[in-house]
């Protein structure tokens, strides 16, 4: 014990052993480690117990662009689910991304409605889905008679997943360093040249992430969409009725008489999403070495 007199009294400043600090790191190493394992024992689990109940139900006929109460198709199902992800993006990543620019970058620092917007958003974030399905059916399907469609069903995940893409953009734009923007000021740069040149490209893997995470949610909801997107069998056009790979797998597991094909529709859902995961992470690297 190391002891040294200040303002009368005697103060301890000596410092933890090594091997108390020692022990400390170690447990807190070995939390760390069984927390990560947890975690990838959980994930390896699910996708094993898809992949075992799935892959042998697996046979061309699903396949086929027919669909009838012998062969429950999943063809349209992969179509519609690509094009809903598709428009959903189309509608939800420009508006937050711009939003999370303005709010990052020009609003004004302790601005009331920068923190309105801020818990709007956070508040939007833990609204079920099934809210949003009634939302959208109000909305979209009856105020604006839109009908139960493609667009209905894209408009209302474009809303769920919206929060998601605009705090993210904001807080990765938050992230990058200040001295990145004053020495691109130092350089006579303007303020949106050093926001779309400087700024924008360091915070774009965290955007991408954000744009990943909203795509395994609009891959995987199903209430929102039975309410607005229908659950008809076909490839469905802009206005019309069609249902996804998500609603499709609800729908054979809810009759009872499809067990076998849902696990099948389930592998393939997995496998697009793992994809899908993967070509933006693929472009998410190129804009980054790009920027």
């Amino acid at each position: 014990m190391t002891s040294v007199e200040y303002k009368g009294r005697m103060v301890d400043i000596s410092v933890p052993t090594r091997k108390s600090a020692h022990w400390g790191s170690r447990i807190l190493k070995a939390l760390c480690w069984l927390s990560g394992f947890i975690t990838m024992g959980a994930l390896v689990l699910i996708v094993l117990y898809i992949l075992i109940n799935g892959l042998p139900h697996l046979k061309p006929s699903l396949f086929e662009v027919k669909y009838n109460s012998k062969n429950v198709s999943m063809f349209h199902a992969i179509i519609n689910t690509l094009s809903m992800t598709a428009l959903a993006l189309l509608f939800s990543v420009p508006v937050g991304v711009f939003g999370g620019i303005y709010l990052a970058e020009y609003a004004k620092p302790g601005s009331k409605l920068v923190k309105v917007i801020r818990v709007t958003a956070e508040t939007l974030s833990g609204i079920p889905s099934i809210v949003y399905a009634l939302f959208g059916m109000m909305a979209f399907v009856v105020t604006m008679k839109i009908g139960i469609s493609l667009l209905s069903g894209a408009l209302t995940l474009a809303i769920m997943i919206l929060p998601l893409i605009l705090r993210q953009t904001e807080e990765s734009l938050l992230a990058v360093p200040m001295s990145y923007r004053e020495g691109s000021y130092g350089l006579g740069a303007g303020k949106l040249r050093t926001t779309v040149r400087i700024v924008l490209p360091v915070a774009m893997p965290g955007i991408l992430a954000a744009v990943l995470l909203s795509i395994g949610r609009i891959s995987g909801e199903t209430a929102a969409l039975i309410y607005t997107s229908g659950t008809a069998t076909r490839i469905a056009e802009l206005f019309e009725s069609g249902r996804t790979l998500s609603v499709h797998l609800y729908q054979l597991q809810q009759e009872g008489r499809y067990i076998n094909e849902a696990f099948a529709v389930a592998v393939v859902l997995l496998v697009i999403v793992v994809l899908m995961n993967a070509l933006s992470s693929l472009i998410a690297g190129k804009l980054t070495t790009k920027g």
